[in-house]
């Protein structure tokens, strides 16, 4: 018999034999292993619950619905003191913002063909075994509902034993599909997803990096903003998750009237923050920055909006460059932004929101701030992958 002493940051349990890892397990819990692997909890701990969705025995998409949400809140709260701390860093942690359940947006899922016609759903964890999930409380009610769409693609884009990759985004004007298979789009193929499209009510429609029919825009609002985002571009998970982290950011750089957006996107915070102040929103992705104009162009009562497509990893912005801005957003992926905070450090800008993915990457980058005399009073922790290890982090930097 094991006992479970600890976490890891994905939800892992360290057993007391220092060597097992042991997966939907809680601490303080007894279990025994058998030979072929099989796990039988002996002793549970008082945060197990039944889980909320009927397929989490057999679906990987979710690690921790056999936890009660304090105990997922404090688990992620603790992912990111950790990672703070271990950068001598002590910042207030606001209080969680968790994401409710059914409210993810937008999922990559996977199709398979049967011989009644196709299934859609996520793998079990660690395995390629398909799951169906039509009662998943993690994706939105819209999603759900575009499960027969999504088959009805299956059987058209995929081979007898082969699997395709679905991402499926929800916008207010029918689901966003975009369709990764190795089969050929030939004319008549075309004519028949278009025609599929029309039939399911979808927005839109590409394969692979060719579109195939939009049948209305796939609007996504940022600040009250229309954006159409090019086909699989990047997205918060939830609005909920959106809107926390928005709100975040507007109180942090509520003084600022010229603002640099730095990994900007589509805009999910260049766009609110022209409502207010003068905006310069840079990314790499050339398609991204044209939705994100064409959205300021359409748009109304917006400040002054500039894009620049700019790899911020090989050339980021320097001191110079940056001396114009009384507050700068920062949005990297999960590598964080080593070589533009460094030259953010080295400016005069004295405001910084840093939102971040990884709670690692921005602890590193939180310290080389911090050493240059920014002061990092709180942070802010948004649960938006819910029942998952993933967090999103949020943080004012203010130079002292």
């Amino acid at each position: 018999m094991l006992t479970i002493e600890s976490l890891t940051h994905l939800g892992m349990g360290r057993a007391s034999d220092g060597q097992s890892l042991l997966p939907r397990v809680l601490p303080g819990e007894e279990v025994d292993v058998a030979q072929d692997g099989m796990m039988r909890i002996i002793t549970p701990s008082v945060d197990r619950v039944a889980a909320p969705c009927r397929h989490f025995k057999s679906c990987g998409g979710c690690a921790m619905q056999h936890a009660t949400d304090a105990f997922v809140a404090g688990w992620k709260q603790d992912i990111v003191a950790k990672a703070v701390r271990a950068r001598g860093l002590d910042p207030q942690l606001r209080e969680i913002a968790t994401s409710p359940a059914q409210s993810r947006r937008r999922a990559k899922l996977s199709g398979r063909r049967t011989k009644k016609g196709a299934m859609v759903g996520f793998h079990t964890r660690a395995s390629d075994t398909l799951v169906q999930v039509p009662d998943c409380q993690l994706l939105t009610p819209a999603l759900i509902a575009s499960f027969p769409a999504l088959e009805a693609l299956t059987v058209q884009a995929c081979s007898r034993k082969g699997e395709i990759d679905l991402t499926v985004t929800e916008a207010s004007t029918g689901p966003d599909v975009l369709v990764a298979t190795d089969k050929e789009l030939t004319s008549q193929l075309r004519v028949e997803l278009a025609a599929l499209a029309n039939q399911f009510g979808l927005s839109r429609l590409v394969w692979n990096d060719e579109p195939v029919v939009t049948i209305n825009p796939p609007v996504q609002e940022f600040g009250g903003t229309g954006v159409v985002p090019p086909p699989g571009a990047f997205l918060q998970a939830t609005k909920h998750g959106e809107a926390t982290l928005l709100a975040a950011v507007e109180e942090i750089t509520a003084k600022a009237g010229r603002v640099i957006d730095l990994f900007a996107g589509c805009g999910t915070f260049a766009l609110p923050l022209a409502k207010r102040a003068e905006v310069h929103a840079v990314e790499s992705e050339a398609a991204m920055l044209k939705a994100l104009d064409r959205g300021w162009r359409e748009g109304h009562q917006l400040r002054r909006l500039t894009t620049e497509t700019r790899d911020l990893f090989r050339r980021p912005l320097e001191a110079d460059e940056l001396r114009k801005f009384d507050a700068a957003v920062i949005d990297p992926p999960r590598a964080g932004a080593e070589a533009q905070i460094a030259t953010l450090a080295e400016s005069e800008v004295n405001t910084i929101a840093m939102v971040s993915c990884n709670p690692v990457t921005f602890a590193r980058d939180a310290r080389t701030l911090v050493d240059a005399g920014f002061d990092m009073p709180w942070v802010q922790v948004v649960d938006q992958f819910r029942w998952s290890p993933h967090v999103e982090i949020v943080a004012p930097f203010t130079r002292k």
